[in-house]
């Protein structure tokens, strides 16, 4: 739909000032960029962009990430006028309690959000992410006579805060690797963040920075709207590389005294200056203004895209007809159906193999890959150690994308966020590895992925001081606590092959949530066991994995990986002189999400508790309230081989039997 100048600009300030309204009613908000990125946001929504409010999952939509989410109110406005469901009531409860226009965007609040993004260069990384999966659907399910997955663009919006953030940089640099031609990123640059101009910490030449990252670069104006039109055509028709449309702008568009200033960046304008405002640019005064040609103007955008997208789903029904294999394989990863059998095939494909639980993990990987198609992911440049590369399959590369494997290089941050991106998109199971030490890189994205309920795994690798020789900077002492205490990430730390082979099958059944797998370097000790863990034990967090003697067991131990087997050792020491159960528990956060009966059941509140655990052992106070003894590391790690650290750290079936024994005389 091509629209005049003067109509472009009255829809422009219907978003400008529906977002400066926002943010002054609600007395807090950032009404800079939105007035600054407005004219973009219009011809992009109203000219170019692809979406349906009917059907806002449509799979061939283009994609819109607000990577500067505290501009919120721009995305609303938009969503409003679009016909998505957002109110103009919600629009005047921006902020505030129960309001669906919350202060950064919340993916699940309104159909339309692609992302939560607020923490800045993650909505950036974010849209790498799906431009990779755009590419990989595409390369998995279109086939000759029938084009009609990928097809579109992924559009985001960054402003300077994104541009500076690392997380950016790492994204860029694999999005310019792989020639991601299907990402067109806005870069609002205005020149001004909170503390004032730019210059006081950034004088790069943004454009060469990405050109040298492989990225076509265009330098506008941005409030110009045949040179925005003009750049998005250009961006459309490459293809070899991702663009980046510099667009200069002024944050605070039309404020007379507020514009260019950071004072226009996080803080409503004042009533006057706002009506100043809309003095200077023709505006009327009155809070809320719509319109009626304006909002004429997004219907019959929505009616043309309507069209698009009847069309789409002809070709789509034909595709089914012409393709009904891949079909069924579509449907059943968009729903992520897996096969009843799941756990029974996992635990098979290790039922005879010993070591340390990353190489167990591996080749349970390689039997996953086989049966599920969607299960991609990579390493930060550590998969030999990491053991997590796919053998069977393909690595994605440059105009390469039917394989499975990811290269991600050493950027474990960037990693995050484009996992979390892939998972946004749609239809696939990612994962992603790195050294758990180095988990510290991800918190972030990790974060983002619970907030939003991402199914994204983490397989986290040389998981405790016994990483040995490399030292205290590579051993991760406080970090399972760390990540034990971030909202809806379970973490699972397996002992064996059985545990590694469910621990694997109950990430890829949890569709709503992230989970990470913390896996050991060093071979771990064999677990003797009566039977064979089923699922329904295992998915509980914790387990009787060796029984007492007698009825009632005075002390019981607790620990999880390659403390397991210690536990075990030490109980048949202390079994002489105690009725001693050992409970093996791969994951806190299922245990203590179980009813108390069966937490009783398992740890009897009239028993003694032991925790054995290579970690700090924050946390178990609140688990066990019986007396409690914890056994973990309060200090940072040291260089050596990993059977000398057990030994120094007092990790041996004789050390921890004679801490207990000491511990239980003394409490008489």
């Amino acid at each position: 739909m091509k629209l005049s100048d003067s109509q472009l600009r009255r829809a422009a300030n219907t978003i400008r000032f529906l977002a400066a309204d926002g943010v002054q009613k609600a007395n807090s908000g950032h009404p800079g960029m939105p007035m600054g990125m407005a004219d973009c946001a219009a011809v992009l929504w109203l000219q170019y962009l692809r979406f349906n409010p009917e059907d806002p999952k449509w799979p061939n939509r283009d994609r819109f990430v607000l990577s500067g989410g505290h501009g919120s109110m721009l995305l609303y406005s938009l969503l409003y006028l679009a016909g998505f469901e957002v109110t103009l009531d919600e629009l005047k409860s921006f902020r505030q309690w129960g309001s669906k226009t919350a202060g950064h965007p919340e993916y699940w609040a309104i159909p339309g959000i692609e992302t939560t993004t607020g923490p800045l260069g993650q909505g950036f990384a974010n849209a790498v992410g799906m431009a990779i999966a755009a590419k990989m659907a595409a390369a998995r399910y279109n086939t000759p006579s029938h084009e009609i997955f990928g097809t579109h663009t992924v559009y985001a919006f960054a402003g300077d805060g994104d541009i500076m953030e690392g997380v950016t940089q790492e994204a860029a640099s694999l999005a310019g690797h792989l020639g991601l031609n299907n990402l067109v990123v806005f870069y609002d640059n205005n020149g001004i963040t909170i503390e004032g101009s730019t210059k006081l910490a950034f004088s790069e030449d943004v454009a060469k920075r990405f050109q040298a990252m492989g990225w076509n670069t265009i330098e506008i104006d941005g409030h110009s709207h045949d040179q925005i039109a003009n750049a998005i055509e250009i961006a459309k028709k490459e293809q070899e590389k991702p663009t980046l449309i510099l667009a200069k702008t002024h944050i605070g568009y039309g404020a007379p005294e507020k514009q260019d200033t950071a004072e226009a960046h996080g803080a409503p304008l004042g009533e006057e200056e706002l009506k100043a405002a809309k003095r200077n640019l023709g505006w009327p005064e009155d809070d809320f203004h719509v319109p009626e040609d304006v909002v004429e103007l997004f219907k019959l955008r929505v009616e043309e895209l309507k069209k698009e997208h009847a069309a789409w789903k002809n070709q789509f029904n034909e595709w089914e007809k012409a393709a009904p294999d891949l079909a069924r394989e579509w449907h059943r990863c968009q729903t992520k159906e897996l096969p009843a059998t799941l756990e029974s095939e996992l635990l098979a494909s290790v039922a005879q193999v010993t070591g340390a639980t990353r190489s167990i993990s591996g080749t349970v990987m390689q039997r996953i890959a086989e049966l599920l198609p969607e299960f991609v992911g990579g390493a930060a440049d550590l998969y030999p150690s990491t053991n997590t590369f796919l053998k069977k399959k393909q690595s994605i590369a440059k105009n390469s994308f039917c394989g499975s494997n990811f290269h991600f290089g050493v950027r474990e941050h960037g990693m995050g966020s484009i996992l979390n991106g892939i998972a946004l998109y749609g239809g696939f199971i990612p994962f992603g590895a790195t050294f758990f030490v180095f988990s510290d890189y991800m918190r972030p994205p990790i974060r983002l992925a619970a907030l939003m309920d991402l199914q994204v795994i983490y397989v986290f690798t040389h998981d405790s001081i016994f990483v040995g020789e490399d030292g205290p900077t590579h051993q991760p002492v406080e970090h399972l606590a760390a990540l034990r205490s971030m909202i809806n990430l379970v973490n699972i730390r397996p002992c064996d092959a059985q545990e590694v082979a469910l621990a694997w099958a109950y990430a890829l059944r949890r569709k709503e949530g992230p989970t990470a797998l913390l896996l050991t370097r060093q071979k771990v000790g064999a677990v003797q066991r009566e039977k064979q863990l089923t699922k329904e034990e295992f998915n509980k967090g914790g387990y009787i994995i060796k029984k007492e003697r007698g009825n009632i067991p005075e002390i019981v131990l607790v620990a999880s990986g390659s403390e397991v087997p210690v536990a075990l050792e030490a109980a048949a020491l202390l079994e002489q002189s105690f009725s001693v159960r050992v409970v093996s528990m791969p994951s806190k956060e299922l245990f203590v999400a179980q009813d108390m009966s069966y937490q009783r059941h398992i740890v009897p509140e009239t028993s003694r508790v032991v925790v054995l655990e290579a970690a700090r052992g924050m946390g178990w106070g609140d688990v066990f309230r019986q007396p409690l003894l914890v056994l973990g590391i309060e200090r940072y790690g040291a260089s050596a081989p990993e059977k000398i650290l057990a030994e120094k750290f007092g990790f041996t079936g004789k050390t921890v039997a004679s801490h207990v024994d000491s511990w239980i005389k003394s409490q008489h």
